[in-house]
């Protein structure tokens, strides 16, 4: 492949003479450098199936750890006790955030689309680690937020680091990272489809010819490890639906204009909450905690506003 040249900037040590046999290994075999991209995003959709039910395992393991123990260690404040947990999420995660690796932070969605439009898909690699402990961490304490993000951005930082390993060109670590996302939401969702369709028009922000083939084949290969483990269900049961008359077509246009605009009054509010949270003066890496707080106090008496810890949390206050 042309792309596999040895720059200056190739990592030293064990790690740099792998990547070097690697490129010497693409450089010398009589595979199209489509053939070989096509293997490489096999490569990362396996591995992003993997980091996706590693980043699930996490959340339970943080969810256990914070509700069972936090209820026996803050037991003397009686149900009051999850008000805090969040908070106490907010307090580990916020200097992992802000001392290790500021990009962590949010979604992880916008930061991969930023990493490629502006840095050539090049994410540093310790985000591989670094996101998915962080955010097991919020999930698992109650934070409200989802995984759809971190997933893909944890895929995402798989494939820049190989891409990057492989010292391949800003054009190729795009495609990877791109691989690496579908493959995230396609294991996580357990929808190999959603998730090449999310990273090309999402993640790329355009279709290519180049870029197809190893993203959908990245989305099913992560899909085939999330089913090998999570079971081939559908992560959300809808139920089925017959339409009665054409007549409700109007009512299901109007009711997707409706969610539009609740999609972006809700955009706006998030942005204007992070613009207010910046403004207050405390240091950065404390504001996860003013914001657990808030959370824990809201989701006492509303508990499906928390994260993934809303399944313990209802059993732990059934009666409240």
């Amino acid at each position: 492949m042309e792309d596999t040249k040895v720059s200056s900037s190739a990592p030293k040590g064990l790690v740099g003479r792998l990547a070097a046999s690697g490129r010497r290994l693409l450089g010398r075999s009589r595979m199209t450098q489509q053939s070989a991209l096509l293997i490489l995003g096999i490569t990362v959709g396996l591995a992003s199936g993997a980091g996706a039910v590693l980043f699930r395992w996490l959340i339970s393991a943080f969810t256990g750890i914070f509700f069972n123990y936090g209820a026996v260690v803050l037991g003397f404040m009686g149900h009051y006790y999850v008000i805090v947990l969040p908070a106490l999420g907010g307090a580990i995660v916020g200097p992992i955030v802000y001392f290790l690796a500021r990009e962590v932070r949010g979604s992880g969605v916008p930061e991969v689309m930023e990493a490629v439009a502006y840095r050539g898909g090049r994410i540093r690699p310790r985000v591989v680690i670094l996101k998915p402990l962080a955010c097991a961490i919020c999930l698992g304490s109650g934070g409200s937020a989802g995984r759809e993000g971190p997933i893909a951005q944890i895929g995402a930082a798989l494939g820049s680091t190989l891409g990057q390993l492989l010292n391949l060109s800003d054009r190729r670590v795009r495609t990877l990272v791109a691989c690496g996302g579908a493959g995230g939401i396609a294991a996580t969702f357990n929808a190999p489809i959603g998730g090449a369709f999310f990273a090309l028009e999402v993640i790329l922000g355009e279709w290519t010819a180049e870029a197809f083939a190893p993203v959908v084949a990245a989305a099913v290969a992560a899909s085939a490890v999330g089913r090998v483990v999570f079971g081939d269900v559908p992560a959300f049961l809808v139920p089925e639906y017959g339409l009665a008359t054409f007549t409700e077509l109007p009512l299901f246009m109007l009711l997707g204009l409706f969610a539009a605009l609740v999609g972006i009054v809700l955009t706006i509010i998030i942005y204007w909450a992070e613009d207010g949270f910046e403004k207050i003066p405390v240091p950065p890496y404390l504001l996860p905690v003013l914001g657990g707080l808030i959370v824990g106090g809201v989701g006492l008496y509303h508990r499906e506003l928390y994260g993934v810890g809303y399944g313990l949390i209802e059993a732990v206050l059934r009666g409240v």
